[in-house]
């Protein structure tokens, strides 16, 4: 995004926004990190700027911001924590330890105003910085945007996704993992946390085909069935008990029976990989699945099948931003910050009502708790928050695979809490993958920055947070995304 396109007074072609002067200020994070971000009184902390890293020097990140005279604060999110630089200037302030500097005193004549090229080449910083200047505006109004100009967005969106197959979705290289519905369920769970994945098909080798997906749901269900004194299923029946036998004993459970009292076999949702991308996203949508697997027959009467990938929102909303990202201003959507949308579920503000409750956790809560909150409230996570409603880490249905190590689903659920029940998965992952558990945006990010961490591998949702506080706002999944482009 061009500098002109973040500033409300680019027709002026200069850093003056309503006769306020903007001094191009140049911020240096220089002890390392794989993202750094930079936000502060300058921006109302509404803002995260992305800083550049400074090309021969790979523990330095800067970037250039227009600031307004006067004193300030800020500091740097580093991979996701908040820092200061103790080499500068800083002291405590409403946010923690801050940094803090001082603009020049303003001119008595305001200068002329340059144009941005001009601005930016006189500014003498390192060759190759990202520059990004931040006008700041006071009391700024909600964006707006015409409901025709929402729909020709959702329509352009339409075309493209009719337009791509699921095809395009498989990688150059990769694996997909199938389960035998013979297996036992423990020794599915275990394979399933060993390879580190949430859920996977299943193959039925007596009718030599695909007939449906075992998912962390499941085993979060079978938890539950556990801790119940009145289910039939003992510990080690789970030995024992194979995943058909669950499958059947879940449908008795859901009166998903025939008239005779047998069960209802349910029919594996697929996709070809011929089936173009709006079609594979509504039947996610429509089915409230998290995957679909791609599978391939060579015979028409869908013989010898072949799993090709496993379809996910995340990959299709990764070619999306593909291809709109050169194009931003062809869909004026893509430019609104979230707020302005209604994207996600939000926490209530007071005096206000919500038809759909926001649920949060603390660590202390036992698991059992956290488990039946996952079931009830129809999530897939929930953010685990402090005192202060300052955003912790989130538990997710997927964490549940990680009690399959150590056979800790024996233990009594009820005085395990959920900070004990993450540890268990913590201890194996890596720090990569526990970056991407947990996620944040602002209020402020544009619809189409949100889109392009969503479709980062392992990113399901992203928890809204307040600026420098971190305290929850709210929480946008992948299916919020795509139910909001698709109408």
């Amino acid at each position: 995004m061009s500098a002109s396109d973040m500033n409300p007074a680019r027709d002026a072609g200069g850093v003056n926004t309503g006769g306020t002067v903007l001094f191009p200020i140049q911020f240096t994070w220089p002890h390392g990190g794989r993202s750094v971000f930079l936000s502060g009184s300058f921006n109302r902390w509404t803002e995260l700027v992305l800083m550049s890293q400074v090309e021969g020097s790979p523990n330095v990140f800067q970037v250039v911001c227009a600031v307004p005279h006067g004193c300030h604060e800020y500091k740097f999110l580093v991979d996701g924590e908040w820092r200061h630089d103790e080499r500068q200037p800083h002291k405590n302030g409403e946010y923690g330890i801050v940094n803090t500097f001082d603009t020049l005193p303003v001119p008595a004549e305001v200068p002329q105003v340059q144009p941005h090229s001009e601005l930016l080449n006189n500014m003498e910083v390192d060759t190759g910085l990202t520059h990004r200047i931040s006008a700041v505006t006071l009391n700024q109004a909600m964006p707006r945007i015409l409901e025709e100009d929402v729909q020709a967005s959702r329509h352009q969106i339409s075309v493209f996704l009719a337009a791509h197959t699921a095809y395009e979705l498989l990688p150059e290289s990769g694996k997909v993992v199938a389960l035998d519905v013979d297996l036992p369920v423990k020794q599915a769970f275990h394979i399933l946390a060993e390879q580190g994945i949430p859920m996977a098909p299943l193959w039925d080798f007596y009718k030599g085909k695909f007939v449906g997906v075992i998912s962390a749901s499941d085993f979060i269900l079978i938890l539950r069935e556990l801790g119940n004194h009145g289910s039939n299923l003992t510990e080690e029946e789970l030995e024992t008990h194979t995943i058909s036998a669950w499958k059947e004993g879940k449908a008795y459970m859901n009166g998903q029976v025939d008239g005779h009292g047998r069960p209802i076999p349910r029919h594996l949702i697929s996709a070809g990989p011929h089936d173009n991308l709006k079609d594979v996203a509504l039947k996610i949508l429509q089915n409230g699945v998290a995957i679909i697997p791609v599978i391939h027959s060579s015979s028409e009467d869908g013989s010898f099948p072949q799993l090709l990938h496993l379809a996910a929102l995340s990959g299709i909303l990764k070619c999306m931003c593909k291809y709109f990202k050169h194009c931003p201003g062809s869909l004026p959507i893509l430019q609104l910050p979230i707020y302005a949308i209604h994207l996600g579920t939000w926490v209530p503000r007071i005096g206000e009502s919500s038809s759909r409750p926001f649920a949060m956790l603390r660590p202390t809560t036992s698991l059992i708790s956290a488990l039946n909150l996952l079931v009830q409230a129809q999530v897939s996570s929930i953010p685990i928050v402090d005192d202060n409603d300052s955003l912790l880490d989130i538990y997710c249905r997927s964490d549940i695979t990680a009690l399959a190590k150590g056979r800790a689903y024996t233990h009594n659920l009820n005085e395990m809490t959920v900070y004990q029940a993450l540890q268990l998965g913590q201890d194996s992952s890596s720090p990569y993958e526990r970056s991407q558990r947990c996620q944040m945006c602002l209020r402020t990010d544009a619809l189409l920055k949100v889109m392009e961490q969503l479709a980062n591998p392992g990113v399901r949702r992203l928890v809204i947070v307040e600026a420098g506080s971190n305290r929850v706002e709210g929480i946008i999944s992948l299916t919020d995304v795509f139910r909001f482009l698709l109408g």
